[in-house]
């Protein structure tokens, strides 16, 4: 991830909140990353320094390309989107890091001494735990639950990517968009176009146009800036042809 005074740069002076005293609950990182459990007292107080910890707004550039990797992110509360941007401005998401979860983007940069070649935003409020790079790698080579923890990350990214590729080359547009809206789990979406557009790699116009083929298709209702699944099983077949 990007230092303190590079996000502060790009977003203003006191984004990067630091309160004095604690800022988190160091339970409530265990719980969140039980590979840290084993770790002597005075080394995990040393990794919750309140400097460590980070309070970032939504729409924060965590991370930009060709940028070097200053941390390793452990994300407490919110939610971070990780996209690639091509040369046309259009936006591909790659993955979303939630609490409990981290960026393998980040763990490779600093594996491999090479800088960011995607881009991360916060999505939401966000409270994390950016490990130094120092502290990183003293992990990596002395506590194997923290090791095999990043290890695993890399499998299922590397799954994940794999089914994106998969889907971005094989699948139609309009089944990418069915599984996309099954995936939310809600009947009700809080979402433009556009953010779906992003999501799948493609641009407002088309994604507009097929959500109408939905509509008439009885399988959505459409408002402003909302949608509604009204044939969930009928979204499902198409998802799956």
């Amino acid at each position: 991830m990007a230092d303190r005074a590079t996000i502060e740069a790009t977003t203003g002076p006191g984004t990067t909140e630091t309160k004095a005293g604690p800022t988190v609950d160091p339970q409530n990182v265990l719980k969140l990353y039980p590979q840290l459990a084993g770790l002597p007292a005075d080394q995990l107080a040393n990794l919750l320094q309140p400097k460590s910890i980070m309070h970032l707004p939504a729409g924060t550039p965590v991370f930009a390309e060709h940028q070097p990797c200053h941390g390793f992110p452990l994300l407490l509360e919110g939610s971070i989107k990780v996209v690639k941007l091509a040369a046309n401005g259009r936006e591909l998401l790659l993955y979303r890091v939630t609490p409990g979860g981290s960026c393998i983007i980040s763990s490779s940069c600093l594996l491999g001494r090479s800088d960011y070649n995607a881009r991360g935003i916060t999505e939401t409020p966000v409270t994390l735990l950016a490990l130094p790079v120092n502290g990183f790698s003293a992990l990596m080579m002395e506590h194997a639950p923290f090791r095999d923890f990043v290890f695993h990350l890399f499998a299922e990214r590397i799954a994940e990517l794999m089914q994106l590729v998969e889907e971005v080359a094989f699948a139609r547009l309009d089944q990418r968009l069915a599984k996309l809206l099954l995936a939310r789990n809600q009947n009700t979406l809080s979402v433009t176009h556009q953010q779906l557009a992003d999501e799948l790699g493609s641009v407002r116009e088309i994604v507009s146009r097929l959500l109408k083929g939905f509509v008439a298709q009885g399988l959505v209702t459409l408002g402003r800036e909302q949608l509604s699944i009204i044939d969930r099983a009928g979204l499902q077949r198409l998802a799956s042809v």
